[in-house]
């Protein structure tokens, strides 16, 4: 670039630096906002992260039905749950070692007919189970909870 090809630049910064010093020394002040994160995005009013390390069957359960187009969202209903288990798991025949998941599972309302089910280790299952249980804990029915799989 040649010296008259920066001329303009030269003048555009002078003109910008201009202004902006008359705007300071004037009083003139800006604020800068950003967007600030929610607390919770629109749709969910929690989200929850599974540990998939300490329970990796459950958890490539849940990533699986997610990603062949199941909710991630779990509305709790922990009335709804015994009628939901018998819905999603009609007709689908127990297993030694194994227990018959379900996602969404059985105590959100978006479960029952049409959960996804596969077999999954009892261990695993019943483990992951209990960490959902104790998260839910403090929870109303009617939150929506976000699970996360990593």
């Amino acid at each position: 670039m040649t010296r008259t090809d920066r001329r303009p630049l030269r003048l555009l910064f002078s003109l910008l630096a201009a202004l902006l010093l008359a705007a300071l020394l004037g009083g003139c002040s800006f604020e800068l906002k950003l967007p600030q994160p929610s607390a919770a995005p629109s749709g969910h009013d929690a989200t929850i992260y599974f540990p998939s390390e300490r329970y990796p069957d459950t958890a490539e359960h849940i990533r699986a039905a997610i990603a062949a187009g199941a909710s991630a969202i779990c509305t709790i209903d922990r009335d709804g749950a015994d009628a939901n288990r018998r819905e999603s798991l009609q007709g689908i025949p127990t297993r030694k070692k194994f227990d018959r998941d379900e996602w969404p599972m059985a105590m959100c309302r978006e479960g029952g007919a049409g959960a996804d089910v596969a077999y999954v280790k009892s261990s695993d299952n019943r483990g992951a189970g209990s960490w959902i249980g104790n998260q839910l804990r403090g929870y109303e029915d009617g939150t929506r909870i976000r699970f996360v799989v990593p």
